[in-house]
């Protein structure tokens, strides 16, 4: 059984459109994604052309793409629907586990990255995630971007997290700092968790949690829980 936060709107799916080159891997999505009654697959592409084309012209919640198209990059997809469909979601799927890309992918405003030989998961489970405002990450890959944050000298990095959290955090002409509860919803929203997860976790109601990325959201200055964990990775808050 799905637990009881990875639902839809009353009365209405999840609209799906999928961008990939590969048609076998296209196929495996497109047949997963059908056979879920919560989603509805409202279109396809085999490349960037057709891609940009169908992100502007069909109305859709959640976006699939490969990271290399061919004829362009997935990366300029990712940017043209948050121009012109900047409610929706994207979630890359890529045979590139570099943590670079993901860390790109994130900060262009995207909230899935799936590494295709090694996501064993389900693609109906990613969208549903990434659509209660989760973020959905191939694990080996997360496990490697959270190492990647933390402070090298084993030493230093409790005290390092310990000011991090009471430290200005530097915004477009503005400083400010989170509290250690805001650092630590956000350390579990980095590690892919839903504001039900983080609830339950932290014995808060979800409004309360909801209302602390609300928070972390205005101080950090950006839009997104991919770009909120970006921006706190660089200034080592996580």
């Amino acid at each position: 059984m799905w637990p009881d936060f990875l639902t839809t709107e009353p009365g209405r799916m999840v609209r799906v459109i999928l961008i990939d080159d590969d048609p076998h891997i296209r196929c495996v999505i497109a047949g997963e994604l059908v056979s879920d009654m919560r989603i509805d697959l409202v279109g396809q592409a085999d490349c960037a052309r057709s891609g940009k084309r169908l992100i502007s012209n069909t109305e859709f919640d959640v976006m699939i793409v490969d990271l290399n198209l061919g004829d362009g990059s997935g990366f300029d997809l990712i940017e043209h629907m948050k121009r012109v469909r900047n409610h929706a979601e994207a979630i890359v799927v890529s045979i590139m586990d570099d943590e670079q890309r993901a860390i790109r992918a994130f900060e262009l405003g995207a909230t899935g990255y799936l590494v295709k030989n090694s996501w064993f998961g389900s693609f109906a489970q990613a969208v549903l995630q990434v659509c209660n405002g989760g973020a959905s990450i191939t694990p080996n890959l997360a496990r490697r971007l959270l190492q990647k944050f933390e402070t090298p000298a084993a030493g230093s990095a409790a005290p390092a997290r310990s000011a991090a959290s009471t430290a200005p955090v530097q915004g477009q002409g503005t400083s400010v700092g989170l509290s250690e509860r805001e650092c630590e919803v956000l350390r579990l929203v980095a590690l892919g968790h839903t504001s039900p997860e983080i609830a339950q976790r932290l014995t808060l109601s979800v409004q309360t949690v909801n209302t602390h990325i609300r928070n972390i959201y205005r101080k950090l200055q950006v839009k997104s829980r991919a770009q909120a964990v970006s921006m706190a990775a660089q200034q080592r808050i996580i």
